[in-house]
Formats: structure tokens, C-alpha cells, sequence
């Protein structure tokens, strides 16, 4: 009865559809494109750094204390945390499925703020970390040196510096990680010169401080200004500390015979990275590398190929020693993927077109559907 129907009213069922043809070319332009489909329960980590702590140490310092604040949370379902030797602490909030990340993340957050006052001070320094975990990387773009004038922290540091603020910025990357430190000021400690001289850490730690500091101390001609006033000048009395050298002289202690102690006197100072936890090679070079993991509504060929293209925008500031590789992408899954559906869409369009027609035996009752 319904199909004499539509057999009968060839004009009515082309209106149907083209109408549902319209939807569906409607619809397949919002479709994800992403190499998973999005039904994982979402995660929230959170990971702190205490220097020197060993993992007992952290645990009881630092996780614990943030997993006692993680209370009325929505939607959580449990918690996995780690604690490692080597002064990192990692906690991870897996949701229900279908709760919103970013409101899971702002909680979290909040919670994480109560705690931070119960934290030991160099943890505090360096920062508690909250942010939406990913379950895979997108793409990683590789960098590494053929010829070895790179060692793999001045590749790091190149790459902290250079591009991963602006690879951050396009459109879909959610989060991004380089693997590798900064460069930073490494002082190395001689406990048997300390001895002789009789300093402790604390001493060295304290000169530090207080002459590695950018002082502010006024102006020359600041309101209110006296009569006949035609000069207003900032003075800059010291700066921050850049070079070894400058660290190398920093006074430790000073006699009464005028005799002088210096950092240099109890440590070796050099320009290093700022931690050594991550060790990079590529086909046995030297390497470094920067991570991207996608946002959660981002089209992930077009977020790959725009990050592609904001690395090209950078190659007259990479230098010639270093190669560009992508060790992890997914974009080429993704394409066979779509390439797939469209192929099977054919098929069965081929299929429906050919039982209708063995089954009506006429082109154009066939044409309709």
C-alpha cells in the first residue's frame, strides 16, 4: 500500500526526498572527525612537583592532603594517584560518562585552591597543576639534530621558548606538552668545601634570594615635584642575575679580617636544564618533541594540517641543524577512515538501487527511491 503510494505520486516522494537529502548533507558537515569516538568517561589530573622529596615523603606531604580536600565533587567516580621518587605527585579524577570536562575541571580546581595552603612551600613555589587528561596524542612534532650540534635540553629549551606558546594558540589543540626542560641556572653544591667553611644549604639558598632580585627603589623627581622641577627618572639599583659569573660571585659570607666566601668558593654554577627527567632520541639523535592533544569538539584533520602549517610559518627561525618529523599522527587513520565510509555509503546505495530494481522491474519507479 505504501510503496503503490509514493509509485503513484512520483512528485510527492522526489519532494521527500530531496528534503532528506538536504538534511543529510546538512548533518554531515557537523559530524566529529576524530579517530575515537567520544564515550570515554572524562578525566581531570592533577600533578605537583616537590624537589628532593622521596615518595613516602609525597605521599604524606602532598597527595594525601590534596585527595582529603577532593570531597563533593560532582559526578566523580574514583580516584588513582602516584607518587614517585622523583618528586613528582600525580592525581587523576575519572567522571561519569557524559559529564561536562570543563565544569569537572573548574571544581576540581577549586577544591585543589583549599588545599594549597596546606602544602609545603616548595611545592607551592612550583605550582599545582589542573588540567582536562587526555587519553592519546593527536600529533607530535619531532625535533632533532643529524649532525649532534644540539644536545636535546638546547632543543627543549628552543622549543619552550620559540614555538610552544604559538602552537597552543590554534584553533582545536586543547593541551600541549614538550618533552624536555628549559634551560636554567644550575648550582651544584661541594659538601666538603661547604664543611670547611661551615655553610649549610640554607645559607646558600638565603644569599640567593636576596641578591638575585629585580629592586625597585623609586624615582628622582617623583610628585610632588618642588618648583622649577623639569626632571622625572626611574633609578634601577640592581637587576636579576643572568650570567654564571654573576651567580659565581654571589657573597656567601664575609669575615672580620675581610676575607670573602662566594658561591664559587662551595659550588660549581652552570647553565643546564631545568630538570632531567626526560631523555630524548630520535633514530639515535639527540631529539625533542611537542605533543598535541586535541580539544574536545576540534576536527582533527583540520586542527593537524593548521599546526602543520604553523610550524612551516617557522622555518626560517628553526635553525638548518634540526629536522622536522611527525612520529605520531592520526591524521592518515582518519582520512582511510572517512575514505571507507564514503565507500561504503556507494556500496549500499549501489545495493538499494539494485534490489529495487530487480524487485520493480522498471527504471523509473527505480529513480524515485
Amino acid at each position: 500500500m505504501i510503496s503503490q503510494f509514493f509509485i503513484k505520486r512520483p512528485v510527492f516522494a522526489w519532494v521527500i526526498a530531496l528534503v532528506i537529502m538536504g538534511a543529510g548533507a546538512l548533518s554531515i558537515n557537523n559530524l566529529a572527525v576524530e579517530q575515537y569516538p567520544n564515550i570515554a568517561a572524562p578525566k581531570v589530573s592533577i600533578s605537583a612537583t616537590y624537589p628532593g622529596a622521596s615518595a613516602q615523603t609525597l605521599e604524606n606531604t602532598v597527595t594525601q592532603i590534596i585527595e582529603q580536600n577532593l570531597t563533593g565533587i560532582d559526578n566523580l567516580r574514583y580516584i588513582q594517584s602516584q607518587s614517585s621518587s622523583s618528586g613528582q605527585s600525580t592525581i587523576t579524577l575519572t567522571f561519569e560518562p557524559g559529564t561536562d570536562s570543563d565544569i569537572a575541571q573548574v571544581q576540581t580546581q577549586n577544591k585543589v585552591s583549599q588545599a594549597e595552603s596546606s602544602l609545603p612551600q616548595a611545592v607551592q613555589r612550583q605550582g599545582v597543576a589542573v588540567r582536562k587528561a587526555g587519553s592519546s596524542y593527536a600529533l607530535i612534532v619531532g625535533f632533532y639534530s643529524t649532525d649532534e650540534s644540539f644536545s636535546r635540553n638546547q632543543i627543549s629549551d628552543f622549543l619552550a621558548s620559540t614555538l610552544e606558546e604559538p602552537l597552543s594558540r590554534v584553533d582545536g589543540v586543547g593541551q600541549i606538552q614538550t618533552f624536555g626542560p628549559e634551560h636554567a641556572m644550575r648550582i651544584w653544591l661541594d659538601p666538603n668545601a661547604m664543611f670547611n667553611f661551615n655553610i649549610t644549604t640554607q645559607d646558600v639558598i638565603s644569599a640567593i634570594r636576596e641578591q638575585n632580585v629585580q629592586l625597585a627603589t623609586g624615582q628622582i623627581g617623583g610628585t610632588p615635584s618642588v618648583e622649577g622641577q623639569q626632571l622625572n627618572a626611574t633609578i634601577t639599583a640592581q637587576a636579576l642575575l643572568s650570567t654564571v659569573e654573576e651567580f659565581e660571585d654571589i657573597l656567601l659570607r664575609v669575615s672580620q679580617n675581610g676575607s670573602q666566601v662566594t658561591l664559587q668558593d662551595v659550588a660549581r654554577v652552570e647553565i643546564g636544564a631545568e630538570n632531567y627527567r626526560v631523555l630524548g632520541r630520535y633514530n639515535r639523535y639527540p631529539a625533542s618533541g611537542i605533543a598535541i592533544e586535541l580539544s574536545s569538539d576540534a576536527n582533527a584533520l583540520e586542527t593537524i594540517q593548521a599546526v602543520k602549517d604553523r610550524v612551516n610559518e617557522f622555518k626560517d627561525v628553526i635553525p638548518e641543524q634540526l629536522e622536522i618529523v611527525y612520529p605520531v599522527d592520526i591524521s592518515p587513520f582518519v582520512e582511510a577512515s572517512i575514505v571507507e565510509v564514503i565507500k561504503t555509503l556507494l556500496i549500499a546505495i549501489a545495493l538499494v538501487v539494485l534490489v529495487i530494481y530487480v524487485f520493480l522491474q522498471t527504471t523509473r519507479a527505480t529513480l524515485i527511491p
